[in-house]
């Protein structure tokens, strides 16, 4: 089938199966105009909790479609490709982290949500990039904190904060490749153009960046920018929506400097037309959970939402 019958196909299943599409911003642009909605994860598992469809298919990767599946346990999630990983999740493996964990027992655990199922049951306390600042800091300063899996979110949060959480050595392995000597020199090329990171970045990246912040906030800094012109250190399926919602601004990326790249998540980009159409199709591959797993996994996401609704944070 052609990209045009492949996408008539895929909107025809999924109104016949009352079903819902969520993308995250690091999806493919044809899977994010298919989308019935396009954010980060954790938004888009929340999305799903408000829609009425039967079916939620999750066009992002694994642990995104599992966190989904944890917050509607009733509704069938469904991903295109079960392949799908995360370098991030996969760097915190559940029986390694529980052995830690064992060796710290007066120390709380904050997981980064971009975590297996597994890693989220072992944890007190599950953030997201945009609220993880505020989460620490709500916490008493005598509190001893351990932080999972991201060294690099967990090391700016420190660094921001003061704090010394105990960091699990996990990373985004497309983040963490991002070379601070190749930002310098867009950034000598561009004089003009503003740098934003992602906090998963490593720390001398993060530290020649003018703007740090999660996908949402970095969309939301353009947004309200004078600047005409941006230097992005982040994985470049955002730049459909960045575009999107500034025609008018020009991005540059590190893919442009010729000298890498290491910007684009393969992962991420396994989730194809084809795969979507397929899996609306057959109903397949599912995300099945254990429901012990998912009550134990939930617990620390909805604690999490709790304090965000008492500290006013807007996620």
């Amino acid at each position: 089938m052609s990209n045009n019958n492949i996408r008539e196909a895929i909107l025809e299943l999924k109104k016949r199966k009352n079903a819902v599409i969520l993308g995250h911003y690091y999806q493919r642009h044809e899977i994010q105009e298919l989308s019935d909605y396009v954010g980060d994860s954790l938004a888009l598992a929340q999305k799903a909790q408000e829609a009425t469809a039967d079916i939620i298919v999750f066009c992002g990767v694994h642990f995104m479609a599992e966190t989904a599946k944890i917050l509607n346990p009733s509704r069938k999630v469904l991903l295109p490709d079960m392949e799908a990983s995360c370098s991030l999740a996969e760097s915190c493996k559940a029986s390694d982290f529980a052995a830690f964990k064992a060796q710290h027992p007066d120390h709380m655990v904050i997981s980064y949500v971009n975590c297996s199922a597994e890693i989220k049951a072992l944890s007190d306390l599950i953030c997201t990039s945009g609220n993880a600042e505020k989460l620490v800091r709500a916490l008493p300063d005598d509190q001893k904190i351990i932080f999972a899996p991201d060294k690099n979110l967990g090391g700016y949060i420190n660094r921001v904060t003061g704090r010394n959480m105990l960091l699990w050595n996990g990373v985004c392995t497309v983040h963490d490749a991002m070379q601070a000597e190749a930002i310098l020199q867009l950034k000598a090329a561009n004089p003009d153009a503003p740098v934003i990171a992602h906090p998963e970045c490593n720390a001398a990246l993060l530290e020649v960046a003018d703007f740090i912040g999660s996908t949402k906030a970095m969309l939301s800094f353009i947004k309200k920018s004078d600047s005409h012109r941006f230097i992005v250190a982040t994985e470049t399926g955002i730049l459909f929506e960045m575009k999107r919602e500034n025609p008018d601004k020009e991005f540059i990326t590190l893919r442009d400097d010729k000298s890498c790249a290491c910007d684009d998540c393969a992962y991420m980009k396994l989730n194809t037309l084809e795969k979507l159409y397929e899996c609306l199709r057959d109903e397949s591959p599912e995300i099945v959970m254990d429901e012990q797993l998912i009550e134990a996994a939930k617990r620390p996401i909805v604690r999490m939402l709790d304090m965000s609704k008492t500290l006013g944070i807007i996620k």
